[in-house]
């Protein structure tokens, strides 16, 4: 899953309009990508690097430059539940450029989180 991760994300993330591979490691992973992707009503552009170093326990990733954002870092982890289950531990931090108002930037940040895990939860039980 995580050689394809970025390249697929616009297969089952919905927001994620395309994700270009700029650059990749010795292992075909994308480590600079960038994205396009639907946010606020707008399309916005980031590039994110990623880090594969805890793989295959995770991998994480923080944002280089991008449209309208200050911050976009993240991680997944894995942790193994059961002999057939894993738990997947999501950190995502976003900072926008522009202001917003509390209760908007709370809506927001619910939504990109709810969305991110049952979209990524669908992607998992598909591939399964």
């Amino acid at each position: 899953m995580l050689q394809s991760t970025s390249r697929s994300y616009p297969e089952w993330a919905r927001d994620v309009k395309a994700a270009t591979v700029l650059e990749h490691d010795d292992e075909g992973r994308g480590t600079r990508v960038e994205f396009r992707a639907a946010a606020l009503g707008k399309s916005i552009r980031y590039v994110l690097a990623y880090d594969y170093s805890t793989a295959p326990g995770g991998f994480s990733w923080r944002l280089l430059e991008g449209d309208m954002l200050r911050r976009l870092d993240g991680s997944y982890r894995f942790e193994p539940d059961s002999d057939s289950s894993t738990r997947i531990h999501y950190e995502l931090a976003v900072e926008l450029s522009m202001p917003l108002p509390g209760l908007v930037k709370r809506r927001a940040s619910g939504l990109i989180m709810g969305n991110a895990l049952k979209e990524l939860k669908k992607q998992v039980e598909l591939v399964a």
